[in-house]
C-alpha cells in the first residue's frame, strides 16, 4: 500500500520549484530590460574602461535625449495599439519651420509657440485619420512622413536653414552643474509622462484600448478622443525634440534631420518591453531600452564598428526583442 506521507512529500518539492519558476519568468517578465541594462554596462565598462569616465556618461545621456523624447511620445502611441513612422520627418519639418519662424520674429518664445503648434498639428491629422478615417496607423503615418519630409524640403529649398536670434542655442548647450539642459528636460519628461500613463484617467483609456477596442467601446470610453489625444501627444513630444536638435547647432536640414528616428524611437520602445499589439508596456521600460540603445551605439563608436553596421544591430535587436515577447 502506498505510504501517503511519502507521496506528499514527492509532490512538496515539485510544488516547490514550480513557484520558484514562476517567480523567475514574474522576475524576468517584469524587470528583464533591467537586468539586460544592468548586463549591457558591465560588459561596456569591462571591454573599454574610456567608457565609465564621467564625459563619456554625459555624452550617451546628451546623444539619447532627443532619440528618447520621441520613443516616450511613441511608446504612448504603441500602447494604443498604433504606431507612428512619421516622428523623424515632422521633426524635420518642425525644425525648418521655427527656424523661420525665429528668424522673421526675432522672439525665441514665438518660435517654441510655433514649433509646439506645428508639431501639435501634425499630430492631431495622424489621429484623425486613425481614429475618424478608420485608416491603419502605419498607412496614415507613413503618408505623414512622406508629406512632412516634402514640405521640409520644399520650404528649404532642399538645404538647411540657419537661426540668426543669439540665445536660441542656450536652450541646448547650456548647463546646471555638469548636466546638459537636453538631459534634464528628458529626464523631467519621462517622470511627467509616467504620470501621466500611470497616474490618470487618460493613461488607463490608452491601455484599455491598446488590449481591447471593442471593449474599451462598450466601457463608453470615448476611443476616437483618446487616439487623437495619443497621436497629439505624440507630435508635441517630436516638436520639443525639434527644438533640442535645432537649438543645438542653431540650424536643420530639411534633407538629413530625424532620418531613421522613427527605427530608433521603435527600437527602444520594444526593447523597453512594450508589445507591438498595444495594452501592455511601462515608460520606464521605454528609458532603460533608449539607455540600452545609447550604450551600444557608443560602444560601436569606442570600438571602431563603421556606422553603416549600426542599422543592422538595431534591426537585429528590434528581431530578438520581438522573439522574446511571443515567448512571454
Amino acid at each position: 500500500m502506498a505510504n501517503p506521507e511519502l507521496k506528499h512529500g514527492d509532490q512538496q518539492p515539485k510544488s516547490q520549484s514550480k513557484i520558484k519558476t514562476s517567480r523567475l519568468s514574474w522576475l524576468w517578465s517584469e524587470y528583464s530590460v533591467v537586468i539586460a541594462f544592468l548586463l549591457i554596462y558591465v560588459v561596456a565598462a569591462i571591454m573599454n574602461p574610456r567608457f565609465i569616465e564621467m564625459n563619456n556618461q554625459i555624452n550617451i545621456l546628451m546623444q539619447v535625449s532627443i532619440i528618447g523624447i520621441i520613443a516616450l511620445g511613441m511608446t504612448v502611441v504603441m500602447l494604443s495599439g498604433g504606431i507612428d513612422l512619421s516622428v523623424g520627418s515632422v521633426l524635420a519639418f518642425v525644425g525648418v519651420v521655427t527656424v523661420l519662424a525665429l528668424n522673421a520674429s526675432g522672439s525665441i518664445i514665438v518660435a517654441v509657440i510655433v514649433a509646439f503648434s506645428v508639431g501639435a498639428l501634425a499630430g492631431c491629422l495622424n489621429g484623425l485619420m486613425v481614429a475618424k478615417g478608420k485608416i491603419a496607423s502605419f498607412i496614415a503615418t507613413l503618408g505623414m512622413m512622406a508629406a512632412a519630409r516634402s514640405l521640409a524640403l520644399y520650404i528649404a529649398d532642399g538645404g538647411s536653414v540657419s537661426g540668426e536670434v543669439a540665445g536660441f542655442t542656450a536652450i541646448s548647450n547650456s548647463k546646471l552643474g555638469i548636466i546638459n539642459y537636453p538631459i534634464i528636460i528628458f529626464l523631467l519628461m519621462t517622470v511627467l509622462i509616467y504620470i501621466l500613463m500611470h497616474k490618470t484617467r487618460f493613461g488607463r483609456y490608452v491601455y484599455a484600448i491598446g488590449s481591447n477596442e471593442k471593449a474599451a467601446l462598450l466601457s463608453t470610453i470615448r476611443v476616437d478622443r483618446v487616439k487623437i489625444g495619443v497621436y497629439s501627444l505624440a507630435g508635441l513630444l517630436v516638436s520639443l525634440a525639434a527644438i533640442i536638435e535645432t537649438s543645438r547647432l542653431n540650424s536643420i536640414s530639411s534633407s538629413s534631420s530625424g532620418q531613421a528616428y522613427e527605427l530608433d524611437a521603435i527600437a527602444a520602445v520594444i526593447i523597453g518591453g512594450t508589445r507591438m499589439t498595444g495594452g501592455r508596456g511601462k515608460i520606464i521600460g521605454t528609458l532603460f531600452g533608449v539607455l540600452i540603445l545609447g550604450i551600444l551605439n557608443n560602444m560601436m563608436n569606442l570600438m571602431n564598428v563603421s556606422p553603416h553596421l549600426q542599422g543592422f544591430v538595431k534591426g537585429l535587436i528590434i528581431i530578438v526583442a520581438v522573439v522574446f515577447q511571443k515567448r512571454e
